[in-house]
């Protein structure tokens, strides 16, 4: 059986550019960053090439890049790191955000800060506006996804931006799925903390950073020695973030072409869909949206039962985020919008890639077609 991948947005495999470069460190550049000696100003030359490479894919300063253990790191780092050095204050955030931001704002929750969570509407968006009403005199931090992992959903980010620097808060957002989806430029959208992963770039998993605008003040998580210009601590693991790196140039050169082609994919697996099954629709229509993402419902259908029916088959998707697989309650993000428990949980997530063809879409709405039909006839008669 030949299999598809649809699974994007919860990882991405290894481009081969990236892989050669990993191997090629692995090989040869296995001296600590930090040492003196020639193997380790051999890594850390790697080092230092990768933070540019990454400077460049979103418009920074190569010493505003700092390199973490993912995104979950890199969100934990801003928004514990600036409310803590700040002292427990108000935190403004959205009810969608992925659980490592979500998380780490009921954390300040319990060590004394307020939280605000914005709603969205219908779309998955957050009106700008709400931020500014949000925005009291003790607010340290306002913290927005800019593309939603399970919807696609593109925020107004550098709206949001001009409204938080009006008043003085500095502004983190989530950016793990939407670098190499969407152009990224730091400065034009105007944010302070900007957090990415290399696993949702074609690069290996362990390895993400986060962009720290100078003169941002943060506490620091983990304590250690003095890498990562005091940021954070421990010895850096060069493979990944050479890999990093190696992804960052590549998706500098093809995320518009990628994003042209993908997004005419998506479209193609939407009309293909709504025009062959009944009782479907598009969560988030009508709003902007990363070019390889979208999110269909089933009615009369579970959502599980589908991942595993069309895994049958030899496609690969998912009911939303990976990080919440598993879960009982409907997804959050799904319900946000206003879907009802009953039609998140008939909801998947399809998210395309650099692999995928036309051709691997019109099998997987065929699939669906086949799929979606025998576990609603199994509904009936159960």
């Amino acid at each position: 059986m030949q299999r598809a991948y649809f699974d994007h947005n919860a990882t991405t495999p290894i481009a081969p550019e990236v892989l050669e470069t990993m191997v090629s460190c692995l090989d040869q550049t296995f001296g600590n960053a930090s040492s003196i000696h020639h193997f380790g100003q051999a890594a850390k030359q790697r080092l230092e090439a990768a933070r540019r490479q990454l400077a460049s894919l979103i418009g920074a300063r190569a010493p505003e890049v700092v390199f973490t253990s993912g995104g979950t790191e890199a969100d934990n780092m801003a928004v514990l790191g600036v409310v803590r050095a700040a002292g427990p204050r108000h935190v403004i955030t959205t009810a969608i955000e992925h659980p490592a931001v979500l998380a780490a704002c009921a954390q300040l929750e319990r060590e004394g800060a307020a939280v605000t969570r914005l709603r969205v509407d219908g779309a998955g968006v957050v009106d700008p506006d709400d931020v500014r009403l949000a925005l009291r005199p003790d607010t340290a931090l306002v913290s927005v996804m800019h593309a939603n992992n399970e919807l696609g959903t593109v925020q107004p980010i550098a709206e949001i931006a001009r409204i938080a620097r009006e008043a003085g808060v500095p502004l983190h957002v989530d950016g793990v799925q939407a670098l190499g989806k969407i152009p990224v430029d730091v400065d034009a959208l105007g944010v302070d903390l900007y957090s990415m992963s290399g696993h949702k770039l074609y690069a290996p998993k362990g390895v993400g950073a986060l962009f720290v605008r100078k003169g941002a003040r943060m506490a620091p998580l983990t304590f250690g020695g003095h890498h990562e210009r005091d940021r954070r601590p421990g010895t850096e693991n060069v493979p990944g973030i050479a890999g990093f790196g190696a992804a960052a140039e590549l998706a500098e050169r093809e995320t518009a072409s990628d994003g042209e082609r993908l997004s005419g994919l998506r479209d193609r697996l939407e009309y293909s869909v709504l025009d062959r099954i009944a009782g479907t629709g598009v969560n988030g229509e009508g709003a902007p949206r990363t070019p390889n993402t979208t999110n269909l419902y089933f009615d009369g259908i579970d959502g599980e039962a589908l991942v595993i029916a069309l895994d049958l088959r030899g496609f690969a998707v998912s009911t939303g985020s990976a990080c919440s697989s598993g879960a009982i309650t409907p997804s959050h993000v799904l319900t946000a919008i206003g879907l009802s428990a009953e039609r998140a949980r008939a909801s998947i997530r399809f998210s395309l890639g650099r692999s995928n063809t036309a051709a691997q879409v019109d099998a997987l709405a065929g699939a669906l077609e086949a799929s979606v039909a025998h576990l609603r006839r199994i509904s009936v008669h159960a």
